[in-house]
């Protein structure tokens, strides 16, 4: 662990300390917790960010001195419970705190002639931030279209691509989250998961549309998964799933190619479709869909 990441890590501590101690007795030396006060703070960390730790790996990483930082996604969980989006948030605030306090510190000496120093603000500000290397941040979370819930059972597949460079390969973490660093302004990367449809996505830096990327599930798979397993409790939970989503006087059509006409179909149909892994499943696509107080009322597809 290099110096700078040993004083972002302990700057993380020191905040851990400070969210729990808002709310329970402790000592303000995170290293003197053991036993009950352990125990309080995993409970606390489940509770706020739905994540968990293990004794030893507090042991490991917050009571010692290591050599190298923890795993991204124990520091993404950390920084999401002491407020931040993610480790990249709280790395690149604590930056932005350190150029204020440096140029607080200049304005604050008596004999600095305060002409010149309004003069050379923009000078002293291009000079501390050309210390630190200009990279955009891209956080994402990806959430189950349908269920409207965070991807966390199994991790996705994301493939990062790059202009005239080899792509690379990197897995959401427990939260269902993803962050890249890169000095481009636009991002493209394509997301796979085994039962969700592949997605391809390109996000700029400056939407406000490029954090939360929903998934369309991919009902073929996940049926064919059931089938081969011959796990019926699991398909008659999706049937219940979809049963529960979709309106029980949802208008559904299915449009036919080249604008040859439209067949409309009754909800109960539709999760029949829906929940056998025929090639029609297969091949299906998801035009639209339309919802109202959380349930499908209108929906178009088409067999390709």
């Amino acid at each position: 662990m290099n110096t700078k990441e040993t004083y972002y890590f302990s700057h993380l501590k020191a905040k851990i300390a400070t969210t729990f101690l808002a709310s329970h007795a402790a000592s303000s030396n995170i290293r003197e917790w053991k036993g009950s006060t352990i125990t309080d703070f995993q409970e606390d960390l489940r509770s706020k960010t739905k994540g968990s730790i293990s004794e030893k790996w507090f042991y490991t990483y917050i009571k010692n001195d290591t050599e190298k930082l923890p795993r991204i996604d124990m520091l993404n969980l950390l920084s999401v419970y002491v407020g931040y989006e993610n480790w990249n948030d709280f790395v690149k605030q604590q930056d932005e705190l350190e150029v204020t306090s440096e140029i607080e510190a200049v304005t604050r000496k008596p004999s600095f002639n305060v002409k010149w120093f309004i003069v050379l603000l923009p000078l002293i500000i291009i000079g501390i931030y050309s210390a630190y290397p200009t990279e955009n941040t891209f956080s994402f979370c990806f959430t189950d279209a349908d269920q409207r819930k965070a991807i966390t059972k199994i991790p996705l597949d994301i493939i990062v691509l790059r202009k005239q460079e080899s792509p690379l390969y990197f897995k959401t973490d427990s939260l269902g989250c993803f962050s890249y660093s890169t000095p481009e302004d636009e991002l493209k990367f394509v997301v796979k998961s085994p039962y969700h449809k592949t997605d391809t996505i390109v996000r700029h830096i400056h939407s406000n549309t490029h954090k939360t990327i929903r998934l369309q599930t991919d009902d073929y798979a996940l049926m064919l998964l059931y089938y081969a397993n011959g796990n019926t409790n699991d398909w008659k939970k999706r049937r219940a799933q979809l049963n529960e989503l979709i309106a029980e006087n949802a208008q559904i059509y299915r449009v036919f190619k080249d604008n040859i006409g439209i067949e409309m179909y009754k909800k109960k149909e539709f999760i029949n479709l829906l929940t056998i892994p025929t090639s029609t499943l297969k091949k299906m696509q998801i035009l639209d869909k339309v919802y109202a107080d959380e349930k499908i009322v209108k929906l178009k597809f088409m067999i390709q």
